[in-house]
This record gives structure tokens, sequence and C-alpha cells, in this order.
């Protein structure tokens, strides 16, 4: 049967932290990444058929995981993993934080574009770090990290580089030139670069196509670490499952060092789904994109189309950046909430100018937070 993204769950008396934010108040949550679809059923046939077995002992490692994922990657990005370079863990923020307190010492820094998914910036000073921004700026359309500028910064004391592609929030899939031109600034700069790949298989521009980091080639893949998951493609983050991969013997045994009595193995049913996800999830996501498409098209649209507000069209993720500097407004995130809008605060990736809009959602949702997006505008 095919998956019908016009379905609305009701997750509102449910455990979801997007939609119990703001309890009975009447407040569209469209702020953090997950989407309101059904996960596909190859997932939950996965999921219950083990949870009929009905015994949840410590699990082994997931030989048939580590197969599909190494298969996944030559397929899809001509990318060829070996088995003993992934490593499970619960999470790609966990895999950040361990990168970088692996990977740089109290008195080495990290670099990370700006603006940004806020656990880049979050990890590097949990782990009291510090951590140079590269500053973003649109060309043509397109979210891009302005290297140049940012090599007259440089101290000479940062060490890792933190990259993410397709680029969170700004939804760039960086192109095979601009990824070589990150790799010459890691090289000049002897940095090891830690590359968050989660968003890889959402890619809705035609023509758009994912390049690991790693796989530009060998002297990327020895001096990276890419973290990637099923978890925002098949809505499935509340489970847990992800991987980084990494070439480099000495890099993964740092990695995993850091890790020891911290953070844990990644939970048995988080593996099955997503085994399940990646194995047999693709018809679904097909399906997913071409819906996500069309609600990405209608907020450009309409966003650009209302006084004060741009938005550039994101090549990836289903993350809207949308620029307000122009209602100078104190605080837009609070502004939008009290016309019952749930965004994502531009200030937490870097600029408050911005808000985040998540159109991971129904048709009927979006059309809704439009319609209060131009009621808002219209109150100023």
């Amino acid at each position: 049967m095919a998956p019908n993204f016009d379905q609305r769950i009701d997750r509102g008396h449910s455990d979801s932290i997007k939609w119990n934010k703001y309890g009975d108040r009447d407040v569209l949550p469209l702020w953090v990444a997950d989407t309101d679809f059904r996960s596909p059923d190859c997932i939950i046939d996965a999921l219950q058929q083990r949870i009929n077995h009905g015994v949840f002992g410590y699990g082994d490692t997931p030989h048939e995981l580590i197969e599909v994922v190494i298969q996944r990657m030559a397929e899809r990005y001509n990318w060829q993993v070996e088995a003993d370079w992934i490593v499970l863990l619960p999470g790609v923020i966990s895999g950040l934080n361990l990168s970088v307190r692996a990977f740089t010492s109290p008195n080495q820094g990290t670099l990370a574009p700006t603006p940004i998914y806020p656990p880049f910036r979050l990890s590097a000073s949990w782990a009291q770090r510090s951590q140079l921004n590269i500053q973003m700026h649109l060309e043509a359309g397109r979210w891009l990290m302005d290297l140049a500028a940012t090599e007259q910064q440089l101290s000479g004391n940062e060490k890792l580089l933190m990259l993410c592609n397709p680029q969170n929030p700004g939804g760039t899939a960086y192109r095979q030139e601009e990824l070589e031109a990150q790799l010459r600034f890691a090289q000049r700069h002897d940095l090891i670069v830690c590359s968050d790949e989660i968003h890889c298989d959402l890619l809705l521009e035609p023509g758009a196509r994912h390049i690991p980091f790693a796989a530009l080639s060998e002297d990327a893949a020895q001096r990276s670490i890419t973290l990637t998951s099923p978890s925002k493609t098949f809505n499935i983050a509340g489970l847990g499952a992800s991987i980084a991969i990494i070439p480099n013997k000495e890099l993964r045994q740092r990695f995993n060092t850091a890790r020891q009595g911290i953070v844990p193995g990644v939970d048995v049913l988080a593996l099955v789904a997503a085994t399940a996800a990646w194995r047999d999830g693709q018809s679904w996501l097909d399906a997913q994109l071409d819906y996500l498409r069309v609600n990405r098209d209608m907020l450009v649209d309409a966003v650009n189309a209302m006084p004060g507000l741009t938005m550039s069209s994101p090549e990836a993720t289903y993350l809207g950046w949308i620029d307000v500097k122009k209602l100078a407004l104190t605080n837009p995130a609070s502004f939008f909430e009290e016309h019952g809008l749930g965004f994502s605060p531009g200030r937490d990736f870097g600029d408050d100018g911005f808000i985040r809009f998540n159109f991971g959602c129904t048709r009927a949702t979006l059309q809704e937070a439009l319609q209060r997006m131009t009621r808002a505008i219209a109150s100023l």
C-alpha cells in the first residue's frame, strides 16, 4: 500500500517532545527535526517481529546492518567502506561530542560553519574548547562557507573542522568542487574533519547528489570521521541508531577510547529498525521525497511573497531557513509563537535574524502554518 503522507497522526498526547513543548496551547510545532509521517511498514514489521521474540538481552554485532551500510555506501555514493571502519552509536550528537573530545586537547580549538545545527556549537563549549566560526553567505541562492575569510582568522591551534553536508539549516548539498575546497583547507592547516551527513538521503533538488567528504580521496578518508543515520530520513530519531565511519585506525581507536564507559552501545530494537530502513525503505523514501518537494516549493513561494521575509530554496533536508531581519523583531521566535507558530529560533544556530521552519509535516499543517504566518505579519 502506498504511504499516505497526508494522514494526520495525533502526536499531541504521545511522548513527542516536538508536540509536547507547547502543551495545550494552540501552537503548531515546526521546530525540532523529526517529521509527522508514519515510518515505513518495513520498519514497523521488522520491529514487531523482533518484539514477538520476547527476549531483549545484550545484542551482538549486527552483521546484517554492517553489510547493508557497506552495500548502501557503494551503490548510492560510490564509496567503498570496510566493515571495521564502522562504529555504532546511539546518535549523531554523541559522535560530534566524541570527536571534539577525542581529536582536540584543552589548548586546541575547533572550526564550524555559522549558522549551524546547535550541537556543533555546544559540543565545543561542553568540552571547554574554543570554536572559530566560518561565516556562511548566500551565493546564487545557496548557503556556502567563506573559507578565504576564515583563513585570515586562524590562530594555528585549530585541530578539528566540523562540517555538515547537507547543511543544516541552509539546505545546501555541497558540490564536488566545494568539497574539494574544504579538503584543501583541511590539508593546508592539518585538520581532522568530522562530517555530519545525517541528511544525505533527503535530496530535494533535481540533479543534486550527495558526495561523502571521505569519498573525495584517500587523504580525505584518512583525516575524516563521517556521521550518519537513518533517523531523519525514516523518522526513527527516537530509536537512536547512528554510525560513525572512520577509515583511519588511529583516529578510530582514539574515538572508541573517548567513548568508553560514557557512550553506550545501540539498543537492539534501534538496530533492527536501522537495518530494515536502509535495506527495504527505498520506495517509501522516494515517495516521501516527492511529497517534501511539493511542501518545499509551497513554502518557498509563500514566504517570498510575504512582506519582510526571504528564503532560499533548500536543495536538501526538510528545513527552511527564513530571513526575518526586515521585520525588525526583538525576538522573532517569540513573536511567531504568540501567533501560533513554533519555530526553531535562529539565535540557537548563530543568527537571530532567522527562524527555521520544519516542513516535514502534512500538507494541511503546512497550509495552516502559512495562513498563520500571513496573519502574524499583517499584525505588525
